[in-house]
């Protein structure tokens, strides 16, 4: 009995022993297939999958992962990928702020070119202004004068128009001389002629009064007498005909110059006439080169303003511009703190001259992990 419970117990002992055994066969062989796949997964060892992802973690982007010649689906795999995605991307990034900021910088001294020629313009436009604003001032001064000169050309025309009328009517009292003159004249021949026949009958008287003898002695006398009064008569009509000839000369030469005087004057008149509406034209033209003048001075005033606003602009653009700059070069101290490799500083600084492309360069583009993870 004791030999066959020993001989039951070491049957059970070496079936415990059995199963034991091939309990750690599959455990060992389970675990070894397990670390298998989890290795094949990882791509490496887990600590030195731990380094990696620690450097890339820290911006070092110049990692080189050890991989399996046939790796496209690990762990360490995607973590290369992805490497090289950032430091493609923190390249393309970086030319686009290193671009962004050349860019700036430019615009920056444009826009203070243009700020700095704005002022001029802006101080040369005031110095327009004024000097338009004198323009108008004299302009305006000289259409008041000019019309002050057309009110006293218009008051000289009225005097000397007066005047003429005054040369007309004195021509007409000279004529009325010259008239009275030659009726004087005429009377004063009647005079002479008067006389004349008196002194014929006073010689016939005497002729008469010598036949009678001493009874016509005082005929004789009254003859004698009315002969002398005769002579003493022709004598003065002759000297009163001589004076009214010279006063007819005078009355003629002065009719003559009186006549010249009033054409000189109606000249006078014509030509102060003629002055007064060349006085007005002027002031007319005065008075619109006033107005245009003053529409100058309106449009000045208004590019005053514009130049102003455009000075307020300029300076807003000259904030922001400066305010992305600053921008920029705090996105450039960021992307400082990742470790590029050199090929990819070169192409970054292949990629700058290349402004007016609106995308970066083929070759920096990130390369899509799934297709890749996918083979």
């Amino acid at each position: 009995m004791r030999a066959q419970a020993a001989g039951d117990t070491a049957a059970a002992l070496l079936q415990l022993a059995l199963l034991v055994a091939v309990a750690c066969g599959v455990a060992i062989t389970f675990g070894w297939w397990l670390v298998r796949n989890l290795l094949r997964d990882l791509g490496g060892e887990p600590a030195y999958a731990r380094d990696i992802a620690a450097r890339v973690a820290a911006g070092d982007l110049t990692v080189e992962v050890l991989l399996r010649a046939d790796d496209r689906r690990s762990i360490l795999y995607a973590m290369q990928l992805m490497a090289q995605n950032l430091q493609a991307l923190m390249a393309e990034v970086a030319a686009c702020a290193g671009g962004v900021a050349d860019s700036t910088s430019q615009i920056a001294h444009g826009n203070a070119d243009l700020s700095q020629r704005t002022e001029q313009q802006a101080g040369t436009l005031e110095e327009t202004s004024s000097h338009i604003e004198q323009l108008t001032a004299t302009v305006v001064e000289n259409a008041q004068r000019a019309r002050s000169a057309s009110q006293l050309a218009v008051g000289a025309s009225e005097v000397a128009r007066k005047g003429g009328q005054a040369v007309g009517e004195v021509v007409a009292t000279m004529d009325d001389i010259s008239a009275s003159s030659a009726r004087i004249h005429e009377i004063v021949g009647v005079i002479d002629g008067i006389a004349f026949q008196t002194n014929i009958l006073a010689l016939n008287a005497a002729v008469e009064a010598a036949r009678a003898g001493a009874e016509g002695r005082g005929f004789a006398v009254v003859a004698a007498e009315v002969r002398s009064l005769a002579q003493r008569s022709a004598a003065a009509a002759r000297e009163i005909k001589g004076l009214i000839a010279d006063s007819a000369s005078k009355v003629e030469t002065g009719a003559r110059r009186v006549a010249a005087a009033g054409s000189t004057m109606q000249e006078i008149v014509d030509s102060v006439s003629r002055v007064s509406g060349l006085l007005g034209e002027v002031a007319m033209a005065c008075q619109e080169q006033s107005a245009g003048i003053e529409q100058v001075n309106s449009a000045v005033s208004q590019m005053d303003h514009a130049v102003q606003q455009n000075a307020s602009l300029v300076e807003e653009a000259a904030a922001a511009t400066e305010s992305m700059k600053q921008q920029a070069a705090t996105l450039l101290q960021l992307i400082g703190r990742f470790r590029l490799r050199k090929d990819h500083d070169a192409a970054q600084t292949a990629a700058r001259p290349s402004r007016d492309e609106g995308r970066s360069p083929a070759r920096l583009r990130p390369t899509p992990l799934a297709p890749q993870l996918a083979r």
